[in-house]
């Protein structure tokens, strides 16, 4: 007996994951590594959830480096749902890690093996490339690692009034770190097709470079009675929710392309856009995304049915947008927050609580 049209294709996406198209980030799995779990022996390894053979083997071979990249992975998460809460896609499926729906690893309706990328994979894999390296870089800062120490001290003068001291994040261990254990999916030979693997270690290039952008100068004041006659400075990164709002911009923006062949070899290149390369500092994806309005796991989509909207909003989080035209319904939610404060010397405040009602929507 044939098999329905519908199972062969269930049954494809599955074996599309068996084969490990989709593994590029799967490592985000790591988000739910159990606290119990100590991270001390080579054998904790293979517990550990999503990981491609290369990742056990980094694993295995830099222990100290685990309980920071299970970090990074559960800041992902947070980062990427604060960033998209007022848009349709909210990134409530990478917590589904690693077992994702179709928007992060989505098949083409032609070609159902291997999947194509989506505009959403492409923020996900940017982010989590500069989510890793930016906790290795933070993670030598504070000394939780024992293969490396603070960044080091810049060339260039820090400018009147100010001298280098303290201690920089180290940029440059942590991109190489990062890089090793985010790009090692992309690397296997066996895993996905050539445009996914070029689009995916492009988009996560680009976080990293998003990453760097975000170094700027930090300083301290020194001086009698706070008169900052003399600043401490040094090199730090930016916190990851403004590296995961720079990348949002650039997801907004991203560039949908074609694997054509420029010479010899096959290139990504603009869809529309041909004559030029791609460049380096904007994300691409292979496959259009839907709407998000409607519940459709077929597409990966949640839908937007019962997501909170702002009434008063021209953005994408205002119910018209929102809801996607469908309308919506109001109700009246009790908010307790503090209020009277009163400053007392010396030196603390009192508040009361009090309570008020307030009229929220959600979509229909």
């Amino acid at each position: 007996m044939r098999a329905r049209p519908q199972v062969c294709e269930a049954l494809l996406f599955a074996l599309a994951l068996q084969t490990g198209v989709c593994y590029g980030i799967k490592w985000l799995a790591l988000s739910k590594t159990p606290s119990a779990l100590a991270l001390n022996q080579t054998q904790h390894c293979k517990q550990l959830e999503g990981l491609v053979s290369a990742q056990v083997q980094l694993c295995r071979s830099n222990l100290e480096l685990m309980h920071t990249v299970v970090h990074a992975a559960r800041e992902v998460m947070k980062a990427c749902r604060r960033a998209f809460a007022d848009m349709r896609w909210n990134c409530s499926s990478i917590e589904l890690a690693p077992n994702y729906l179709l928007d992060l690893e989505r098949a083409s309706a032609d070609l159902p093996l291997p999947p194509s990328g989506t505009r959403e994979s492409a923020f996900v894999y940017a982010l989590s490339a500069a989510a890793i390296s930016h906790a290795i870089a933070r993670a030598c800062t504070s000394g939780d690692l024992p293969g490396c120490s603070c960044g080091p001290v810049p060339g260039e003068p820090p400018g009147p009034g100010n001298r280098w001291g303290g201690c920089a994040d180290n940029l440059s261990y942590g991109l190489l770190m990062g890089a090793k254990f985010s790009d090692a999916p992309m690397k296997v030979k066996k895993t996905g097709s050539q445009a996914n693997k070029l689009m995916r270690l492009h988009n996560s290039e680009v976080g990293r470079q998003a990453l760097r952008a975000s170094l700027e100068m930090k300083c301290k004041c020194h001086g009698v009675s706070g008169s900052c006659s003399i600043r401490t400075c040094w090199k730090g990164l930016q916190e990851l929710q403004d590296v995961a709002a720079d990348l949002k911009t650039r997801y907004l923006s991203a560039t949908k392309v074609v694997h054509r062949p420029m010479g010899t070899r096959k290139h990504l290149v603009p869809k529309d856009l041909d004559i030029r390369p791609v460049k380096d500092s904007e994300l691409v994806y292979l496959q259009s995304s839907p709407d998000f309005c409607m519940k459709n796991e077929k597409v990966g989509s949640h839908g937007t049915q019962d997501r909170q909207c702002n009434k008063t909003s021209n953005g994408s989080d205002s119910c018209d947008l929102m809801c996607c035209g469908r309308g919506y319904n109001p109700y009246t939610d009790r908010v307790v927050e503090r209020c009277h404060c009163k400053y007392h010397w010396c030196c603390y405040v009192t508040c009361r609580r009090c309570e008020r009602t307030v009229e929220r929507y959600v979509c229909k």
